[in-house]
């Protein structure tokens, strides 16, 4: 299975382990340092001053992702809807220019991640002496035999048809047995991604600086030199019992380490999110069939958390670097947008409350734009009963699909009632990953766009909503943005 949005050959070397650190955190760390790299041309030119000179840059534009080009937007309702009372918090804003997936993330793309952290798993415990210990399938040293950080082999296939004794126990300890069925089937429980974000962000603040003299500007202030910076930093490990351990840890500032953050997510979807979301219904099918069939692989996928969604993005991102070479340090990573940018995104450069021009969501015909609950207690209008498959209906003016209905989807915001209000009207985020002993009311992040449960007043664009961060739901899932790099205007449009 090929991941439509990055159709490029690469070559995925390693597994997010709970011992080591990713390439993909040596990747953003090779990223700040090439980043004071400049060009070595220093000539003269007869005294004139000619500016030091550099090879451009022309970012690919990724497969499946439109570019959105800069601009500003009255984000919000200027008018307060006299039916539900408060309109979203009103404001002109303006966002730098962005790709965004064209459809939502689907069951099949999603899959591929699952499918990435499994062997990954199995090449790890192929590898390890208490299944045999096949050094194969971990590189530790070089070709000339000097030791390297490790990494996994994956040009070495996982012997899935005749595996040796010790193979066939590393690759059914990832399985176990339905006391149900008495069938083999995967466990999901062990499907745990770790990945770590440096917060380039909290690195810059001049209060963080290690130096006591870059702290302030004042040349008036003393500085004391031994005064100590705090800083709180995210961790995680798994426990002796396999539980996932996440801690927000306070301590002296001591390096540029303090602003790695470690995560460790467990990637499945909630698929009995569509008995939970709808008590007294009978969505047994969904539960069963919905992430598993095929018949449903181009659908949204649903029932992951706004963390497992930022898991994702990471993964995604790791993915993408290891094919780029030189030119990754110009790429920027894969997110969640803004919820700022999510609104610009759906309502164009016309500014309309929903993705299409017409006011009303369905044409003369009677054919509707978009895939949410025309009517009450009839979800069938439409066409559909629940999800559709991403991409039926027509896109907006930026050539994005279902920015209405389908699912509501994630964005990286934190939810409050004032918005954009409380944020800078140049690219406003307010971004805060809630630990797990912070207040519940702190882990309330944005979503938007409405879904196939939603009356029409929830599918326009200025609507908001949100969910906790740790919660699925059978009626969110979420698309990736990637900020934008290069000066190429092309699009990639599906």
């Amino acid at each position: 299975m090929v991941l439509r949005k990055e159709k490029i050959n690469i070559k995925v070397y390693e597994y997010c382990n709970m011992k080591k650190k990713t390439l993909f955190t040596v990747a953003c760390l090779a990223i700040l340092l090439a980043s004071c790299a400049g060009s070595s041309n220093t000539s003269m030119a007869g005294g004139e001053l000619t500016g030091s000179g550099a090879q451009s840059f022309t970012e690919p534009a990724p497969f499946g992702m439109v570019l959105i080009q800069r601009g500003s937007l009255k984000v919000g309702e200027e008018n307060t809807d006299s039916l539900w009372g408060t309109g979203a918090p009103f404001r002109e804003i303006s966002v730098e220019s962005f790709w965004m997936d064209d459809t939502e993330i689907t069951n099949a793309e999603y899959k591929q991640f699952i499918y990435w952290v499994r062997d990954s798993i199995i090449r790890e415990r192929l590898a390890d002496p208490g299944y045999g210990g096949d050094e194969t399938y971990k590189i530790e040293e070089d070709k000339n035999g000097e030791p390297i950080t490790p990494y996994l082999n994956w040009k070495k296939a996982i012997p899935w048809r005749k595996p040796t004794e010790d193979q066939k126990l590393a690759i059914e300890s990832l399985y176990k047995i339905n006391p149900i069925t008495g069938q083999k089937e995967l466990d999901v429980d062990q499907l745990n991604y770790r990945y770590e974000i440096y917060d380039y962000t909290q690195a810059a603040l001049r209060k963080n600086q290690l130096d006591p003299k870059k702290r302030v500007r004042n040349t008036d202030a003393k500085i004391d030199p031994d005064e100590i910076v705090m800083i709180s930093k995210d961790t995680a490990y798994i426990d002796d019992e396999g539980n996932i351990i996440r801690e927000t840890i306070n301590r002296p500032l001591s390096g540029p380490y303090d602003f790695l953050n470690t995560y460790i997510v467990n990637v499945f979807p909630d698929t009995t999110c569509w008995v939970n979301d709808f008590p007294n219904a009978n969505n047994e099918m969904y539960m069963q069939l919905y992430f598993s069939h095929p018949n449903y692989n181009d659908f949204p996928v649903v029932g992951v958390s706004w963390e497992q969604a930022n898991a994702f993005c990471a993964w995604r991102t790791d993915f993408l670097l290891r094919g780029l070479g030189p030119q990754a340090k110009y790429v920027q990573r894969y997110r969640l947008p803004t919820e700022a940018e999510w609104e610009f995104a759906a309502r164009g450069t016309d500014g309309s409350l929903f993705p299409w021009l017409d006011d009303g969501t369905h044409s003369d015909e009677g054919c509707f734009f978009a895939n949410f609950k025309p009517e009450k207690g009839n979800y069938t209008k439409d066409g559909s009963l629940i999800t559709t498959k991403v991409g039926s209906y027509d896109a907006n003016a930026n050539g994005l699909f279902d920015m209405a209905g389908n699912v509501a989807e994630w964005t990286s915001t934190v939810f409050t009632e004032g918005g954009v209000l409380q944020m800078s009207d140049m690219n406003p985020e307010l971004y805060y990953n809630a630990a797990p002993e912070d207040p519940y009311n702190m882990k309330k992040k944005a979503v938007r766009g409405g879904s196939w449960k939603d009356p029409e007043r929830f599918i326009q664009s200025v609507s908001r909503g949100y969910e906790y961060q740790n919660e699925s739901r059978s009626y969110i899932g979420f698309r990736c943005v990637r900020s934008y790099a290069g000066t190429n205007k092309k699009t990639n449009k599906k």
